[in-house]
């Protein structure tokens, strides 16, 4: 795919993060922060690099994406609503009893792949997706969006090592590496650093970018498609809350809904 224009991309970034607070205030529930962080990696991914159909999501010859970190639900759905799978006015009724839109990411939904929330599962998926396709000799790849709070589960790290041991060259785990997770920062909960030389020690090959600069991270998705032999990570160093200045690194909106007063400053700020 042709890069899109760097100055609508980043407009478009702006209109997500609009989105994404105004979902959560009018559930009155949800997961803002770690939302807000990942914003620039999935314009990336669903206006550049994954090949999708929103006319035919179950086409077979499809990428795959999977949001392991499944509370953060509103960017995965602000981006399907933006490529048309569903009407926007569905992000209206976010949370809502009844509603398409649950609130963690819900394989009900057209273009989710896999319901997620339970944390940690999303890259063994993936491996799954990705040997699949190996056997089926499909251009198929498979990308795994995981959080840095998340990858305190043991099962990330055997989906990990698996990963690097069976080669699976198909697969792309990116990491919000926000720095916060739901009880505090991540270096005061469980210090996992340093991150990227973990994943090389399992044989993966790692890129490590600035993951609010959309360029870089286009770059990166482009550099593990050209990777062979070895799984990618893309460690993105991002910010929880962007854009919104009393959320940004405060693990208090984690998860939870904003103020109509605290939703007006956020759009003030986010322009």
């Amino acid at each position: 795919m042709n890069r899109p224009d760097i100055n609508t991309l980043t407009a478009l970034a702006r209109q997500f993060r609009r989105d994404i607070v105004t979902t959560v205030f009018g559930a009155g529930s949800g997961h803002p922060g770690g939302s807000l962080s990942m914003v620039e990696i999935v314009i990336a991914l669903y206006c550049y690099k994954l090949r999708i159909d929103p006319k035919d999501p179950s086409w077979p010859d499809r990428d795959i994406f999977i949001l392991s970190k499944g509370h953060c639900s509103p960017a995965l759905y602000v981006a399907l609503a933006h490529r048309g799978f569903f009407p926007k006015e569905e992000l209206s009724r976010f949370r809502k009893l009844g509603a398409l839109l649950q609130g963690h990411a819900y394989r009900g939904v057209p273009g989710v792949e896999l319901s997620t929330g339970s944390l940690g599962q999303g890259l063994s998926v993936a491996n799954g997706w990705a040997l699949a396709s190996r056997l089926d000799k499909s251009a198929r790849r498979v990308y795994c969006i995981l959080g840095d709070g998340e990858i305190d589960e043991g099962q990330v790290w055997e989906a990990a090592m698996s990963a690097g041991f069976r080669k699976l060259d198909n697969v792309c785990a990116i990491l919000d590496r926000n720095r916060v997770q739901q009880d505090g920062l991540t270096e005061k909960v469980k210090d996992l650093a340093p991150v990227s030389d973990k994943f090389r020690s399992c044989g993966w090959n790692v890129i490590d970018v600035d993951g609010h600069d959309i360029s870089q991270v286009m770059d990166a998705l482009d550099g593990a498609e050209a990777a062979k032999g070895k799984p990618t990570l893309i460690n993105a160093a991002t910010v929880k809350g962007k854009g919104v200045s009393f959320m940004e690194l405060n693990p208090d909106w984690h998860g939870k809904a904003p103020s109509r007063e605290e939703l007006e400053r956020a759009l003030k700020e986010i322009g």
